[in-house]
């Protein structure tokens, strides 16, 4: 695989509509020729104690940031036409798709490739387990600020290059 968006979101709550953050990291002809990362007033805007703990960020870091329907509409010629890969996929097609719900946002069914998935495949037994520190270092990325959407897209497109 070598033209595709890396992405991650981050959740201010456990509602999967309340993005607060989104990295990506596009790449064309394997090479990295774009790094975008906003933060976003999430839906619904609150933030749960669990999610502050993970990622750091409350209402002060996004209660004057635009909401979701602006920011995808700057990322949109960046991603057009190019598939995602993110690490537990799932979760981020779920939060790409509940965020579009939430906004009444027609959503085009993105391609997603899961990096989780096929470091299962790849890696098997050899790792302790197939979280993204663990998948991203072994795959020669150090990363130093995970929860940070823009260094886990950076991760995961450090993985997709290595075994997608």
């Amino acid at each position: 695989m070598r033209d595709f968006v890396a992405i991650d979101f981050e959740t201010a709550n456990n509602n999967r509509s309340s993005v607060c953050s989104v990295g990506i990291v596009v790449v064309r002809d394997g090479r990295v020729v774009a790094r975008e990362h906003r933060l976003i007033r999430p839906v619904p805007n609150f933030y749960s104690p669990y999610c502050t703990a993970v990622h750091g960020m409350t209402r002060r870091d996004t209660d004057f940031q635009v909401g979701f329907p602006f920011v995808w509409r700057e990322l949109q010629p960046l991603i057009a036409g190019l598939p995602f890969v993110a690490h537990n996929a799932p979760f981020d097609e779920g939060c790409l798709r509940a965020v579009h719900e939430a906004y009444g946002m027609p959503y085009p069914n993105y391609t997603f490739h899961c990096t989780c998935r096929a470091a299962r495949k790849v890696f098997g037994k050899q790792l302790p387990n197939h979280k993204l520190p663990t998948v991203a270092s072994v795959c020669g990325y150090n990363l130093n600020q995970h929860h940070h959407a823009l260094a886990d897209a950076e991760a995961c497109a450090a993985i997709a290059l290595r075994i997608l």
